[in-house]
This record gives C-alpha cells, sequence and structure tokens, in this order.
C-alpha cells in the first residue's frame, strides 16, 4: 500500500500557515477621497460644496493668466483708458476701481496671490512642525521639555500682529510681491508650528511604545530609518485636518494686511484685502461694484477651505464613526 498521500497530506498539515492581508483600495488610502467615501447626509454635502468652492479657487489661482482679461495694475487697453469708478460696462464686466484698476481681473490675479502664499505658509508650517515634533516625541527629555514649553509660548502670539510686525522688519511695510508672502508665510509659520508640533509630538510618543519599533530597535534598524519607515508614517492622521483650518488662517492674515495697509502694493501684485481698504470710501457713495467682489471673494474661499477642514475632522473622529458603524449594524 503506498503511503504517499499520507505522507503529502502530513506535509501540509505541519506547513506553516501564511497569512496574507488585503491592503485597502486606493480610494480608501487618499485622505480627502476615503473621508468623502465615509460621509452620509448633511455632512457629505458640506463637504462637496467645500471640495467645489477650493477647487475653483485654485483652478482660477492656476489658470489666472488665462482667465484675467487685463493685468493686475493695468488702466487702459489699446490707447483707451479704463477711467476710475466706472461702473460695469462691456469694457469692464466688474467695473474699475479708484485707480483705474479692473475689478474683475484684480480679483482673478487675486486668488494667484492667495494661494502662493496659503502654500509658502503651510509649507514652512508642516516642515518645521512635523520635523520638530518627530524630535521631540522620540528622543524625550531636556530636549522634549525646552520645545514644550517654547511652543506653548509662540502659540499665545497674536498672527495678525506678528505678520504686521514682520511685515515691517522685511520691507518697511510696502510689501512686493514676494515680500508680502513671506512675511506672511512667516508670521504664520511661527504661530501655527506649534499645532503641528503638539498633533505630531503626541502622535510619535504613541506609536514609538508599539512593539513593532521596539522590534526593529532590537534588530539594530538605523535611527533615521525607524523615525521616518516606521514612527513618521504612522503619526501623519490628523495633518490633513490641521492643514485645511490653518489655510483659512493664511488667507485671513494675507487679507488683513493688505486691509490694515501693510500688505503687497497694488503695482507689485493683487490682494483682495488691499483692494477692500481702497473700497471703503467708495461704500458711502453707493459704489458697490469695487467692494463686493473681492470681500465675496476671501468669504467663498475662506467657507470652502473651512467647510473642508470640519468635514474632515468630523470625519477623523473614532467616536463618530463608532456611532455610524453602530446605526448601520442598528
Amino acid at each position: 500500500m503506498s503511503t504517499e498521500p499520507t505522507t503529502q497530506a502530513t506535509d501540509a498539515a505541519s506547513a506553516p500557515t501564511v497569512l496574507t492581508t488585503r491592503r485597502k483600495p486606493l480610494a480608501d488610502r487618499i485622505p480627502v477621497i476615503s473621508q468623502l467615501r465615509r460621509s452620509v447626509g448633511l455632512q457629505r454635502v458640506m463637504l462637496i460644496l467645500g471640495l467645489a468652492l477650493t477647487i475653483v479657487f485654485i483652478v482660477v489661482a492656476v489658470f489666472a493668466p488665462w482667465i484675467a482679461p487685463y493685468g493686475w495694475a493695468q488702466q487702459s487697453v489699446d490707447g483707451v483708458d479704463f477711467g476710475t469708478q466706472q461702473p460695469p460696462n462691456p469694457l469692464n464686466i466688474w467695473g474699475t476701481t479708484v485707480s483705474g484698476f479692473d475689478v474683475y481681473s484684480r480679483v482673478i490675479w487675486g486668488a494667484q496671490t492667495a494661494l502662493l502664499a496659503i502654500l509658502a505658509a503651510i509649507g514652512f508650517s508642516i516642515f518645521l512642525g512635523i520635523f520638530l515634533g518627530l524630535v521631540s516625541g522620540y528622543f524625550g527629555g531636556w530636549l522634549d521639555r525646552l520645545l514644550v514649553v517654547v511652543a506653548d509660548a509662540i502659540y499665545s502670539l497674536p498672527s495678525l500682529l506678528l505678520a504686521i510686525v514682520l511685515s515691517i522688519a522685511i520691507s518697511g511695510g510696502r510689501s512686493t510681491l514676494g515680500s508680502g508672502i513671506l512675511s506672511t508665510a512667516l508670521a504664520i509659520t511661527v504661530v501655527f508650528v506649534p499645532q503641528y508640533f503638539r498633533v505630531i509630538r503626541a502622535e510619535v510618543v504613541r506609536v514609538k511604545a508599539e512593539p513593532f519599533v521596539e522590534s526593529a530597535r532590537v534588530i539594530g534598524v538605523p535611527t533615521h530609518r525607524i523615525l521616518v519607515r516606521h514612527v513618521l508614517r504612522n503619526s501623519t492622521r490628523s495633518i490633513p485636518v490641521i492643514v485645511t483650518l490653518n489655510a483659512s488662517e493664511a488667507l485671513l492674515t494675507l487679507a488683513g494686511l493688505g486691509f490694515l495697509g501693510f500688505g503687497i502694493e497694488a503695482t507689485s501684485a493683487a490682494e483682495w484685502g488691499y483692494d477692500l481698504n481702497r473700497a471703503i470710501a467708495d461704500a458711502s457713495s453707493g459704489i458697490w461694484w469695487t467692494a463686493i467682489p473681492p470681500g465675496l471673494a476671501i468669504v467663498l474661499v475662506v467657507l470652502g477651505i473651512t467647510l473642508v477642514g470640519e468635514s474632515l475632522n468630523d470625519l477623523s473622529d473614532p467616536r463618530l464613526r463608532r456611532r455610524r458603524r453602530a446605526g448601520g449594524a442598528a
């Protein structure tokens, strides 16, 4: 009698069982798309509305040279002057400002200035905040205590006041496009780094106690590889939420600088806060078209970014996820 089938069965039974983990679909791993797929009801409506407003803002900013009919400081076309404070007409569909600039073109170009300021501010904040939080939370000790105290002290500084001081220090209060964006970005960076620092530090303190990090230390994985491949990758879940909330604050800081007279000069770039400042006197004279477009642009962009941030914040709350699952099971 042949024992080959019995031997094969014994070998199969004694062979180690290989467990394979199924990776999540790509759509469930992309930050905003995954939250959109999980959202329901009013929450989904708010997220979609916020995304729509934000996408329109980004598209207008990127394609401003092709969308705007004139330059941000252009006052004539084909030898014909626009005139000052002209109502909407075929040549200037949203009218002109007190300086003779086309309102529609100023609003379109202002989106590009706002996007540059937001990207610069958030880029600086993320880099410094994540780096300091990673180092502080992983190594601990006196460096951790020092960074926590400094972060708490900086967090109390008002961003707009700091932006005014930096604007005067960098450009004497008369900013070009580069210096205006730089002063705003530095102000937002200094004030918002503690937010990224706190979130990343708390996550790093939690993640570094996990068994897979301890195993990496035991087998001799270099420290920088542990920080990047194991700790950092598992400590950035809340970053998209903070980014969206800080983007609206960056825009409001830039507009506040321009409104107070410490922003970007009109001939250097278009900026919504500056245009609102110049339109104050027009409002008392019944000239509405110089103030409503830039003011409405600020409101819509801040609203869109805020809706996205608040929706992501709600969807990232594990308590809300548990309640939604419990409701679905019921």
